[in-house]
């Protein structure tokens, strides 16, 4: 992660006085397994452990294009979406040319009914069910940490 977005966050989300240059929209994903609360974790398309996330859609509102990132990406078919997001957080993209450009992302939290073997993505991701601790590990993002770290 580049060291403005550790350092030189404002209040007000502004890097060095440059807003976000994206916005996403990603799943917080989440059951009561065996022995507590549980996560579910897909990998990226360079193999990093993440949230289901995309592009906000147009004609979608933002939760419901997290809902739907949640079945592309992670197989979770039916879920209690919550309508507000539970935070959000500042990240580095590489753009196609190699550049870094600021995005936030909102974080949607769904409560999982039911998830299928097969969906969109299921050739392209993995997938893992993982407690919040750990989910916090994996992930790279400083901001996605921290909501991890405090989700109960």
């Amino acid at each position: 992660m580049a060291a403005f977005l550790k350092n030189d966050l404002s209040d007000d989300g502004e890097v060095n006085n440059v807003k976000p240059k994206h916005k996403q929209l990603a799943a917080l994903c989440y059951r009561d397994g065996k022995k507590g609360r549980e996560i579910l974790m897909v990998t990226s398309s360079r193999g990093r452990w993440i949230l289901p996330k995309g592009w906000p859609m147009k004609g979608k509102k933002d939760r419901e294009a997290a809902m739907i990132e949640a079945w592309e990406e992670a197989g979770v078919k039916g879920g209690k979406l919550k309508r507000r997001p539970v935070g959000k957080y500042l990240a580095a993209k590489v753009n196609k040319h190699g550049d870094e450009e600021l995005a936030e992302t909102k974080v949607y939290q769904v409560k999982v009914k039911d998830t299928r073997k097969k969906y969109p993505e299921s050739n392209k991701r993995d997938r893992k069910w993982v407690s919040p601790k750990k989910a916090a590990k994996l992930v790279t993002e400083d901001g996605l940490r921290s909501i991890l770290k405090s989700f109960k």
